[in-house]
């Protein structure tokens, strides 16, 4: 059985593209949502739907080819 709960994926990110990792995340409609933690830090997090972590995970190794980004865990934000 899947899990069903959604996810909280943590990320450092280049500031300056928050919201464009936002525009591209929203694109998807519905695999998760962006929220900034702390945006001079570039600290997002994404909340991912249920059985969308593959995609999501994609889409952010994806991205991160032209933008700077580490994935963070959780304390360390």
């Amino acid at each position: 059985m899947p899990n069903m709960r959604t996810i909280r994926l943590f990320y450092r990110v280049d500031r300056r593209q928050i919201g464009y990792i936002k525009f591209i995340i929203e694109a998807y409609e519905g695999i998760a949502v962006l929220s900034t933690l702390d945006s001079a830090e570039g600290h997002v997090v994404l909340s991912v739907a249920p059985g969308c972590q593959a995609i999501v995970e994609d889409i952010m190794q994806d991205l991160a080819r032209t933008i700077i980004m580490e994935p963070i865990n959780e304390e360390n934000q």
